[in-house]
């Protein structure tokens, strides 16, 4: 069972109609459809391979799809020439999962990069509106320091510190607590909710860290092999999560994934993998290369 689209909301900040993408002549992704509403937070979850980074990729347009259509504000982000993209750019931020920080310039100063090259304000402004985008993130007294000198979920508040720093409408998070050890990646949560609250941006998270999924998420979507599976509110996932296995396929592969067992449909699918033939396959291989 694949989920249906959801009901269309105009006034979506994102909307993502019949996506389809493929590599090689396989499909990455399947006919996705998902939209985003102003203010809240959608977490984007799935196993390794499933597309939900190509699904990120397409959303900030460095990627085009094969088929359909990636909406941002309004518009059709796909349709656009590069000055378009870098326009709808400007109104939201990104933060990757290592931070993505230059090395060679300090905290500040990486803070102080999109504000020098999108936006006519003088060098006192900027080094006011620095500290106030640190301050919100925590790392004002890190403002002089340079990457090497800070910790990895340092380096998080200070590619998110980054990311706010052109007031965006939207933030998108690639695996925010990917690297993360659990403390410190519950603070990177609460650092998100505090920013989604306080300027009210439209949050996507991809992740497949259940934790922070459930602690972040407003409503929640999840993808099995390049197609959409469900998209509901956090309270449904839970529910699905902590309810018994059904004997439906999809809802209990969905289940095995959000309480992360070792045993359910998504492991025997694994060994149904075709592991015998593979064996074969690679022992013929090697008797054809001694000949």
């Amino acid at each position: 069972m694949v989920e249906q689209k959801e009901k269309s909301d105009r006034n979506a900040v994102i909307k993502v109609t019949d996506l389809v993408k493929r590599f090689g002549g396989r499909a990455v992704l399947s006919g996705v459809n998902l939209e985003v509403h102003p203010g809240e937070t959608m977490v984007i979850m799935g196993g390794s391979g499933c597309g939900k980074s190509t699904l990120l990729r397409h959303m900030i347009g460095s990627i085009m799809p094969d088929e359909g259509s990636v909406a941002l504000f309004g518009q059709d982000i796909t349709q656009l020439d590069a000055r378009g993209l870098d326009e709808i750019r400007k109104r939201f931020g990104i933060l990757f999962q290592s931070g993505a920080l230059f090395n060679s310039l300090t905290v500040a100063e990486n803070v102080a990069l999109p504000m020098r090259e999108h936006t006519d304000l003088d060098e006192d402004t900027i080094e006011i509106m620095v500290r106030m985008k640190l301050e919100l993130v925590g790392l004002r007294y890190a403002a002089d320091l340079v990457p090497a000198e800070i910790s990895g979920g340092m380096k998080k508040r200070a590619g998110l510190a980054r990311a706010i720093a052109l007031d965006p409408e939207i933030l998108f998070y690639d695996e925010p607590s990917a690297g993360l050890d659990p403390v410190t990646s519950a603070e990177i949560d609460q650092l998100m909710m505090d920013l989604s609250r306080k300027i009210g941006v439209a949050s996507v998270v991809v992740t497949h860290e259940m934790d922070s999924a459930f602690r972040i998420a407003d409503r929640m979507a999840m993808l099995e092999s390049g197609r959409m599976l469900k998209i509901a509110p956090r309270v449904e996932f839970e529910q699905l999560r902590d309810g018994e296995p059904t004997g439906d396929e999809m809802t209990d592969l969905m289940r095995q994934f959000l309480r992360g067992d070792s045993q359910g449909p998504i492991t025997d699918r694994r060994m149904k993998g075709g592991y015998e033939e593979d064996i074969l396959e690679a022992a013929e291989g090697k008797a054809t290369r001694r000949r």
